[in-house]
């Protein structure tokens, strides 16, 4: 009996993250379907790609820029809306854009000897001095399972770049430690 029943958590291990993942992507292919309008499935996802390379490749205009740049303005002063669109503007730039933020990671240290620990996280700001914190660093720490987190700040001596690439530290981080390693410079 006992078998058995390793027999199935084991197959639970296996089968529940792929049917989770399948059903999300499913979910999510028919969620744009219907915001297109398709009965055909993934229809929708296709035209949505095809939209958004299509407005990137006009954003490569200098007049799309133009008119981009206005458009950011406006939509950057209205009082609800700035938030919600800076804010989602500033963390897709932060990982995918032209001036991706979390492409330093490193590892802070606390304390000294034998009590001295480590976190891992990534750099965001070489000097704060505009804060009036000479010699110290921004680091930002994601938490596990989330893009949250929090920024720390800590003196520039205490922190030690890491020889890892900045998308595996940040799957070993958001994994809690459990995809991966990061090796240190």
């Amino acid at each position: 009996m006992r078998r058995l029943a390793n027999y199935f958590l084991r197959g639970l291990l296996i089968t529940a993250p792929a049917a989770l993942t399948v059903y999300c992507c499913w979910v999510a292919i028919r969620f744009v379907d219907q915001l297109v309008g398709s009965r055909i499935p993934g229809l929708g996802l296709l035209a949505a790609a095809a939209i958004i390379t299509l407005v990137g490749a006009l954003a490569s205009t200098l007049l799309a820029r133009t008119v981009g740049a206005t458009v950011d303005g406006a939509l950057a002063r209205l009082p609800f809306v700035r938030l919600l669109y800076v804010s989602t503007k500033d963390l897709l730039n932060a990982f995918v854009g032209e001036q991706r933020r979390f492409n330093r990671p490193v590892r802070a240290r606390f304390g000294d000897g034998d009590h001295a620990f480590h976190v891992l996280g990534f750099m965001t700001a070489d000097s704060l001095g505009h804060l009036g914190l000479e010699g110290q660093v921004a680091v930002y720490l994601p938490f596990s399972y989330s893009v949250a987190g929090h920024v720390i700040i800590v003196p520039a001596d205490r922190v030690a770049p890491l020889d890892a690439d900045s998308a595996d530290t940040m799957a070993f981080l958001i994994s809690g430690g459990v995809i991966g390693s990061a090796t240190e410079r």
